[in-house]
């Protein structure tokens, strides 16, 4: 009975939206509950000259000021998957050792944003570099909204700096693109046709036990109508490793059909849509300088440190702004990623 339970799941959806839409109306009118009874005490206490009352009504205001800042930043997840967990692929650029160094850089700052939030993670998919860093990486991060933070850093991330693996201290730019996908949460919403996948497995490379390097355990599966390839070999046995990879699929091809919603609205509109490594999203220069700067919103600072130690909100809240509004700087473009 499909029907009947196309039924069921939608109107279990339509219960989970009205909850969340009640939870959020409730967090707003306490806030403004809040703030109204702060300005009453605020006036008290200025009438009498009470200090303590004062450094009281200071502090209050500074919760509200952040807890207000974090529910105005969830207004801007109206995408209908932004509530998901995601799927982060970092891929380096061509350049050698210094773009999979690059590369392991971003997944360090990824996983330490992801730390700072309280979301859980886990590498799904990692392919070592030939010397140090890492040529690809894939990774699940599980939390409220972390597709709708993450989404707003897809695009090519570009580092200029003196490059340490170059004994003349020359200054190097590379560039490692950054890919972002909803997790998929049934069979049913991305089904999977096993007769047009094709199963590939081999042998694990890189770190890991005996078994893994011992056994072909690991599964790379191609979509043959597409092309679209997703492989796993961080797991010990074939079976997880196909389960993981199955799970990357499902997200890239509901990725693909976004991507083709969206293409087909933007023809209808007569825009013009580029695909590809085009989008220099964000520039990380360490020297001779040091700055971090997005290019579509113009948002920078010279804390490259704590940039790259995960405090990324301000760029990923801009952006969604920017996105929210549509208006806002149109990305800067490099010829490609290499």
């Amino acid at each position: 009975m499909p029907g009947f339970w196309d039924d069921q799941r939608a109107a279990q959806r339509v219960l989970r939206e009205a909850e969340g839409l009640r939870e959020e109306l409730a967090l707003w009118r306490d806030l403004e509950s809040r703030a109204q009874s702060t300005l009453e005490l605020l006036d008290l206490a200025q009438e009498e000259s009470d200090q303590g009352v004062l450094d009281d009504v200071s502090r209050e205001a500074s919760d509200l000021e952040a807890e207000y800042s974090v529910a105005r930043r969830n207004l801007l997840f109206n995408g209908e998957y932004d509530n998901r967990n995601a799927l982060l692929t970092i891929s380096a650029g061509a350049g050698g050792t210094e773009a999979t160094d690059w590369a392991e850089m971003l997944l360090r700052m990824y996983l330490r944003w992801a730390e700072r939030h309280r979301f859980a993670t886990e590498i799904l998919d990692q392919t070592e570099g030939e010397e140090t860093g890492i040529k690809s990486v894939t990774v699940a991060i599980d939390g409220r909204a972390a597709y709708g933070y993450l989404r707003a850093e897809r695009g090519v991330h570009r580092l200029v700096r003196i490059s340490p693996f170059d004994s003349q201290k020359r200054r190097h730019t590379t560039f490692a693109l950054v890919e972002v996908l909803p997790e998929a949460e049934s069979d049913v919403e991305v089904e999977l046709n096993w007769d047009e996948i094709r199963i590939d497995t081999y042998r694990s490379t890189g770190a890991g036990g005996q078994h893994v390097n011992k056994t072909d355990s690991a599964v790379r599966l191609t979509h043959l109508p597409t092309g679209i390839v997703s492989q796993s070999q961080n797991e010990r046995s074939q079976m997880q490793n196909k389960e993981t990879a199955a799970k990357i699929l499902q997200a890239r091809l509901l990725q693909r059909a976004l991507e083709e919603r969206e293409a087909e609205i933007r023809k209808l509109r007569g825009e013009h849509v580029e695909a590809g490594w085009g989008n220099q999203i964000r520039s990380y220069v360490l020297h001779p300088y040091q700055m971090v700067k997005d290019h579509r919103t113009e948002v920078e600072t010279g804390n490259t440190a704590a940039v790259l130690d995960g405090d990324l909100d301000a760029f990923m809240q801009a952006e969604l702004e920017r996105e929210a509004t549509g208006g806002g700087a149109e990305p800067e473009l490099s010829s490609k990623a290499d």
